[in-house]
């Protein structure tokens, strides 16, 4: 299976590198700009398969990148990398024809499979995130360009903190760890494992464990 091609776009040469570095071998990284009209002239000349965009450059909007690419490279998806999670940011740029938004506290290797999952044609979002599209996808269908987003009824059962715990007790963390990590009682972790086994309907942490993993959390 060939590695999907990227491109990257942020003002900021630091976080650009450091993208690239989680990057990786998994995907190849064919071009990188710092602004709008550069990131049209190089996306159309390197033809990517994925671009991985900021939502606030300084010539506009990361928007403005998406509308200019697709009317010539309709084959091109975008994936906003932002550290906004404004719904307004969020809506603007998937009206434009953005496939996904994600929000710059992503891990390397979640960040890695938002891409995969973009450029075989899925809609991705941070999981606080999907709500604001949902809700704008029912109020006008054509606000994810024709993308259907990929929700998953289970997952959109628990709240944030919940998620928070559930992808640490998957990865092998002890109760105590989990409180730690999360600055909250080892009794508070208790009560959101129970209340995560309850909403997914599962006995154990094996099958917690499971169930996570089969779905690409941990």
């Amino acid at each position: 299976m060939s590695r999907p091609r990227v491109f990257l776009v942020d003002d900021h040469a630091l976080f650009r590198a450091g993208v690239r570095a989680e990057l990786g071998d998994d995907l190849e990284v064919v071009g990188e700009a710092d602004d709008v009209e550069p990131a049209v002239e190089l996306i159309g000349e390197r033809e990517p398969d994925v671009v991985l965009l900021d939502v606030h450059l300084p010539g506009g909007g990361g928007g403005r990148v998406v509308e200019a690419v697709k009317a010539d490279h309709p084959s091109v998806r975008f994936l906003a990398l932002s550290v906004s999670d404004a719904p307004e940011d969020v809506i603007a740029v998937i009206r434009a024809g953005a496939r996904g938004y994600v929000t710059k506290t992503i891990s390397g290797p979640e960040l890695v499979d938002a891409v995969h999952r973009v450029a075989a044609g899925d809609a991705v979002f941070s999981p606080r995130l999907a709500g604001f599209v949902l809700d704008a996808f029912a109020a006008d269908p054509t606000v994810t360009g024709g993308a259907t987003p990929s929700f998953d009824p289970e997952l959109d059962q628990l709240t944030q903190r919940e998620r928070e715990v559930l992808r640490l007790i998957a990865r092998g963390y002890a109760y105590k760890e989990v409180a730690a990590e999360l600055s909250i009682s080892v009794k508070t972790v208790e009560t959101h494992v129970s209340a995560v086994l309850r909403k997914l309907q599962l006995s154990s942490r094996h099958q917690l464990t499971r169930w996570a993993s089969e779905r690409r959390l941990l």
